[in-house]
């Protein structure tokens, strides 16, 4: 479906141009026409089905064709779980609205308060939030929501991960009015409690549901190497970024100090490094996300803040150097690649102690992985069977004669490796530096 089928706005397509998309994605061909509709929308889709768009549009045409429900008050509340993605969420906001009248403003914890009470104060027509900071402007009385006109929740499911249930019943509460539109977006809808907090929100909603949380992108290519141990897994990134096409890469990791040290690693590699994790200032977090997306450096290793929010078309590979635990964070680490149209290369290594977290996202995803090889890297670890039981003491049982030895096991077929081919355009790849041998460096 093309985008000017929409009757959108003539205003708003033509700030919309700048984005370069005609065809729409099935979750912004499904929930558009209903959210531009005025009705209530609960609706989920896997990360990077492009929801963002398939919300702020319908939004936006809102404010072009509707009068205000109130002078002062907010007409559009976008709730999201991360001062990353609401970051994301407002950049593209402001290039829909960009030389309009309407203003915007982020209003994220850890950030200036007295800031964002002198920005509630000019009145704007978008606010872009995170609920608990939202909540705390509704406490002190800076911001009122009466004349609130959409209610849009994004990722509703990490929100309530996240601890925000009763924030996002205190902002309902405070624009509880019948002429309310609200939007309602998670990755899934077989949680009981996004089920009831969806029940609480919206009015006779339309469910719109592309897929499941577990489904993958058809655009990324997984690809699965076993690992002895931290040198080999090592070696093997070492090997990946020396032989593929690659624009820019993230390198996801289980610990803080992994972050920074794999990042110290590959710049001694000769690429241009930058590291993400939760002990960071804000200040830092924000100046390291930004320099990626403008393509400052080709590598970011991160722990799990850059699995969710980061919308960048130019991160051709994520590698799971460490396999995440909860394993739907696996699906979210894998969509950072393969956005806006471009095919993109998950590569995961699984040492020993990754194994159980590694079944786990196999069980969750319902598919089992083709375990791949490279030639002079070839593991010795072929994976764990089962977990190891408690040994009991052997009782004393009389011999069985010519009992039949149990068969083994197979370890996990493996398959000659194909990579896409991210000489795409738009696409100018990087090639890590070859080693310089002694005669070289002399």
């Amino acid at each position: 479906m093309l985008f000017s089928e929409f009757d959108l706005d003539s205003r708003l397509m033509k700030s919309f141009g700048h984005f370069g998309f005609e065809h729409t994605t099935e979750i912004q061909a499904r929930a558009i026409p209903e959210a531009m509709a005025g009705k209530d929308l609960l609706a989920s889709s896997k990360t990077g089905s492009g929801k963002t768009l398939a919300y702020l549009l319908p939004a936006v045409h809102r404010l072009y064709t509707r009068k205000a429900l109130a002078k002062r008050d907010p007409r559009v509340l976008i709730l999201v779980p991360t001062r990353e993605l609401a970051k994301q969420v407002y950049a593209t906001l402001r290039t829909l609205i960009a030389g309009t009248r309407f203003s915007s403003i982020l209003v994220l914890g850890g950030e200036n308060f007295n800031d964002q009470h002198k920005n509630f104060q000019k009145d704007p027509h978008f606010v872009v939030a995170t609920p608990g900071r939202m909540v705390d402007h509704l406490k002190q009385r800076n911001v009122f929501l009466e004349g609130l006109e959409m209610l849009i929740l994004d990722e509703a499911d990490r929100m309530l991960d996240l601890g925000f249930a009763a924030d996002l019943r205190a902002i309902n509460n405070a624009a509880n009015h019948r002429r309310r539109q609200t939007l309602f977006f998670s990755a899934t809808l077989d949680d009981t409690e996004v089920n009831e907090l969806a029940q609480e929100l919206l009015y006779e909603p339309v469910r719109v549901a592309i897929g499941h949380g577990q489904d993958e992108h058809q655009d990324i290519k997984q690809h699965v190497y076993l690992c002895d141990h931290l040198d080999h897994k090592q070696a093997l990134l070492q090997h990946f970024l020396e032989t593929l096409t690659i624009k820019q890469a993230i390198v996801f990791t289980a610990t803080k100090q992994d972050t920074v040290r794999l990042a110290e690693l590959l710049a001694t590699w000769g690429l241009t490094t930058g590291s993400l994790n939760g002990d960071m200032s804000q200040s830092a977090r924000s100046k390291v996300m930004d320099d990626f997306a403008r393509g400052k450096f080709n590598v970011l290793v991160s722990t799990d803040l850059a699995s969710r929010g980061l919308d960048i078309a130019s991160v051709s590979h994520v590698f799971n150097f460490d396999i995440p635990k909860p394993a739907e964070e696996f699906v979210h680490r894998t969509g950072r690649t393969g956005r806006a149209g471009f095919q993109g290369d998950a590569i995961s290594l699984v040492g020993p102690k990754d194994w159980f977290n590694f079944k786990e996202v196999e069980d969750y995803l319902k598919r089992s992985f083709s375990i791949s090889t490279v030639e002079g890297l070839e593991p010795t670890f072929t994976g764990i069977t089962q977990k190891r039981a408690p040994q009991k003491k052997a009782k004393h049982k009389a011999p069985v004669k010519n009992k039949a030895p149990k068969a083994q096991k197979k370890p996990a077929a493996r398959k000659k490796v194909v990579f896409h081919d991210n000489e795409q355009q738009g696409f100018e790849p990087f090639r890590l530096p070859k080693k310089s041998t002694q005669t070289d460096s002399e």
